[in-house]
């Protein structure tokens, strides 16, 4: 596994109006990292990942994937190019199968051109072969034919990843996957993630369960009110005093 960064934020900064959502965020992602990204509620996290997804534009900054600056580019196009997200709020298409939602993933990363066009029949056979695997790695693959209106919430949650790895994503963005999921949830969600590093997929996350995020992640990112204030390993963080002020009000040491 190298060290390469993978994805690179520098200066980034959104505003909406007089509210500054993100101020002047500097920070990296290596290859086969299992970042996680944490602050207490407005900090800015979902902001950061709409930024880097294409679903916001920065007000300055820039946001570079593999050597690439996406500037300008619209969310389909970033998918494109290997990023992958799931979102704080479920986007599941509930009246669809659970097979039809992972193929949408599927064909978002191959691009509707290929799949209408000369080697439409080769497409479509590498998107049914994708979404197959997809449901196996999650467990859904009995559930294929299944409307996703009657998957109970923590397999809409593993549906939502599914559809998100079936675009074959070299950074996966995970945003608050654990939300409403109980303890047993939980844990198969962080076994599941972990699998995922192992393999070698770089993932920025997103959860405001510190035992997942302590268990998981090789580095964690701390936001403020929009701003950095910590990027150290689990333990490093847990410590920090400017951490433990912005969750805890506690004053920072001297």
């Amino acid at each position: 596994m190298t060290t390469t960064a993978l994805l690179q934020l520098i200066g980034v900064t959104r505003r909406f109006g007089g509210l500054t959502a993100i101020a002047d965020f500097s920070a990296e992602v290596r290859r086969g990292e299992l970042v996680g990204l944490i602050g207490p509620n407005g900090a800015g996290k979902t902001t950061l990942f709409n930024l880097i997804s294409g679903v916001t534009p920065p007000s300055a900054g820039r946001t570079i994937f593999e050597g690439r600056d996406l500037a300008g580019l619209r969310p389909f196009e970033v998918a494109r190019l290997g990023i992958g997200r799931t979102f704080q709020n479920l986007r599941v298409f509930p009246n669809m199968t659970v097979a039809d939602n992972v193929s949408v993933g599927a064909i978002g990363g191959i691009g509707l051109g290929d799949v209408f066009g000369a080697k439409g029949a080769l497409r479509s056979r590498e998107i049914a072969e994708v979404t197959a695997a997809m449901l196996g790695k999650v467990g859904l693959a009995s559930l294929a034919d299944e409307l996703a209106a009657n998957l109970s919430y923590g397999k809409r949650k593993m549906l939502e990843i599914a559809r998100a790895l079936s675009g074959k994503p070299r950074l996966l963005i995970l945003d608050e996957p654990a939300a409403g999921l109980n303890t047993s949830e939980t844990s198969e969600l962080a076994r599941f993630i972990e699998e995922l590093r192992a393999e070698g997929l770089t993932i920025l996350l997103v959860e405001h369960d510190m035992g997942l995020v302590m268990r998981v992640c090789t580095r964690v990112i701390v936001l403020a009110f929009g701003k950095k204030i910590a990027d150290a390993a689990p333990a490093a963080v847990q410590t920090d005093a400017a951490v433990l002020n912005a969750y805890l009000g506690t004053e920072e040491a001297a």
